[in-house]
């Protein structure tokens, strides 16, 4: 089986790692990146073999070469690009967040399903094996009370803020933030371990940019309620727990999990729970489930699990949209 030709929007680190994933699973070549610097595509793709860099839009998203877009570029531009992807007839794989509101979720599926297309949102902890060995102990627990996601990293880019700069990441106009950038990653833990919650809250700590910093969330569930902690403009070193009425489940992080305890409610005592070992390159189990849902499109089994990857992204962009409003945060394109 010939190997996937890859082209890259984006030459940030995050896409760095994601071709080095790929080429890692041997499922992928680089075949040409795209910068709207014709030096950066070039300094990107040389370490990787790129047989072309461009610096022209429309001629690399019809590029006939090109079989699969990775998406990583700042969040406002991922709509756009995606549909255009799409209508080109290429598998698209669009970093986290991948649209702002539910509506561009459904527009991007729909065509992706009527172009015959994979469309996946790059959401790397939910493929991972320890993130569904948490899940699985989820589900094997009596009593659920709740829980507390926890995912607080100070970024260098607010130090760019706090000399008066605006970076993307912290931008209203680039779709920016705390939570479309860290708190996904406890929102997709929260939808895809508890379900989509029935009533959001979000108590956001805005920045001078009018973007969150850092922010707490509650998702209300039937019996319980999830608590989610994050943040970029602060560090926490607090896990990730799972409350039960027999015992609480102890997780070092919704993301990259390597350590996971189970705590006795009744005497506290401690046990390590065994798990897989965690691969090097964290990009690298989306990078391979990714390769074999392209090109196993045809077969019922894959339709069946993009369907349920489709479900999950927009019930988790449902949830993200929700807590924006309740913060009063919108977007340059949605006002």
């Amino acid at each position: 089986m010939s190997k996937l030709q890859l082209g890259i929007i984006g030459t940030s680190h995050i896409s760095e790692v994601f071709v080095e994933a790929a080429l890692e699973t041997g499922e992928y070549e680089l075949h040409a990146v795209y910068s709207r610097s014709l030096d950066k595509a070039e300094t990107f793709g040389k370490p990787y073999h790129s047989q072309e860099a461009m610096d022209d839009y429309d001629a690399f998203i019809q590029h006939q070469d090109i079989e699969v877009l990775y998406i990583a570029s700042p969040n406002s531009l991922h709509y756009k690009q995606t549909i255009d992807g799409l209508k080109a007839g290429k598998h698209v794989i669009v970093e986290k967040p991948a649209f702002a509101n539910p509506d561009q979720w459904e527009e991007a599926s729909r065509l992706a399903e009527e172009q015959g297309v994979v469309l996946v949102e790059a959401a790397r902890h939910i493929h991972e094996e320890n993130f569904k060995k948490v899940k699985e102990e989820i589900q094997n627990l009596k009593t659920l009370h709740g829980a507390t996601l926890t995912y607080m990293k100070y970024s260098s880019r607010y130090d760019l803020v706090l000399e008066g700069e605006e970076p993307n990441i912290f931008s209203i106009k680039f779709a920016g933030g705390a939570l479309m950038d860290l708190g996904i990653y406890t929102v997709y833990a929260a939808v895809s371990w508890f379900g989509e919650p029935k009533e959001v809250h979000y108590f956001a700590q805005k920045v001078r940019t009018g973007v969150d910093g850092k922010g707490t969330a509650i998702l209300r569930y039937a019996d319980f309620d999830v608590t989610l902690l994050f943040g970029k403009i602060a560090t926490s070193m607090l896990p990730t727990e799972i409350y039960s009425v027999e015992k609480t489940l102890r997780v070092n992080s919704v993301v990259g999990i390597d350590k996971l305890e189970e705590i006795s409610t009744k005497d506290s005592s401690v046990k390590e729970m065994k798990i897989h070992p965690a691969a090097k390159n964290t990009l690298f189990e989306e990078a391979r489930i990714f390769a074999d849902v392209i090109q196993r499109i045809e077969e019922p089994e894959t339709k069946e699990c993009l369907k349920n990857w489709t479900e999950l992204g927009k019930a988790v962009n449902r949830t993200l949209f929700k807590l924006r409003k309740s913060a009063d945060l919108s977007f340059d394109d949605e006002k």
